[in-house]
């Protein structure tokens, strides 16, 4: 919620900027609540701030978010789980009624979870010159004054990302072929049929859970698999939907509330990336269909 005024001139300014510089946090975080307090603390540092020496308000802005940004990504990174990852952005779910996910709304960010996921894999300095320069057009220069470093630096720290981020194949939209994969994936895991499991399981595949106790990152087909059939019974009580446009699964408990909500990045005929949900605190703020 903004605490800026209508009536004041730089609030004006500031709401004029609002929109995008949530973008720029979204996009760097992967996550809309921390966005939001990214945003309402570059708030709180204009309104503190002589802004006659300020002469690009909207560069100026733009420069305390990334700088914003970047400190949570490294404070993340300080985290002992966060060797692999740090957690799962928002999840966005969604009836899964065949419609191709561009024809809703709710999905038609122009980054979803494939890409957030690939992002969540670059180091915060890579993240912030890819998502600053090739998303937001911000020069070179302004980067490496964000990260301390040269305007080459920069650049280089871009272009290695924007090959992290070429050289992972992208889901397409959801179809028939996906959620085949995906039924299978289920049908195996309920049959605890081990071999199955692999069939249609990446063998790189990786799994990132959001538990009760934090982040969980799983990675390989067999370790996968072990744990699909060890958590098996789970999918039997689940409902098709799509998740941030991704094919994937809602579970519920015997009583009714939620167990966990499940994505599945499909390429090229099998799971490369299994994202799930388990943490009631975060289930329980999610809008989730009925059972049906």
């Amino acid at each position: 919620m903004s605490e800026t005024s209508p009536t004041d001139p730089l609030a004006e300014a500031f709401e004029a900027q609002r929109d995008r510089l949530r973008a720029v946090a979204h996009r760097m975080l992967g996550s809309h609540a921390d966005a939001e307090d990214v945003v309402q603390d570059a708030w709180l540092r204009l309104s503190r701030q002589d802004t006659a020496g300020i002469h690009n308000l909207a560069g100026w802005l733009t420069t305390v978010v990334g700088r914003i940004s970047l400190d949570v990504l490294r404070s993340r990174q300080t985290r002992p789980e966060a060797s692999y990852d740090d957690r799962l952005p928002e999840l966005v779910v969604a009836v899964d009624d065949g419609a191709a996910p561009e024809d809703d709304v709710a999905l038609a960010d122009s980054v979803g979870l494939a890409l957030l996921v690939v992002l969540d894999s670059l180091r915060p300095s890579e993240r912030l010159a890819f998502v600053l320069h090739d998303l937001f057009a911000v020069p070179f220069d302004e980067i490496g004054q964000i990260l301390g470093r040269s305007t080459d630096a920069a650049k280089m720290l871009a272009s290695r990302a924007r090959r992290k981020v070429q050289t992972t194949e992208r889901p397409k939209a959801v179809g028939r072929e996906q959620r085949e994969v995906v039924q299978a994936f289920l049908a195996a895991a309920r049959r605890g049929d081990f071999e199955g499991l692999l069939r249609v399981l990446d063998p790189e595949v990786r799994l990132t859970a959001d538990t009760p106790d934090g982040a969980v990152v799983v990675l390989g087909a067999t370790q996968v698999a072990a744990g699909a059939r060890l958590s098996a019974g789970a999918a039997g009580r689940g409902r098709e939907v799509l998740v941030s446009g991704l094919p994937g699964i809602v579970s519920w408990r015997e009583d009714g509330t939620p167990l966990s909500v499940m994505a599945f990045t499909v390429v090229g005929g099998r799971i490369t990336a299994i994202a799930v949900v388990t943490d009631p605190a975060r289930l329980a703020s999610m809008d989730l269909p009925d059972q049906g």
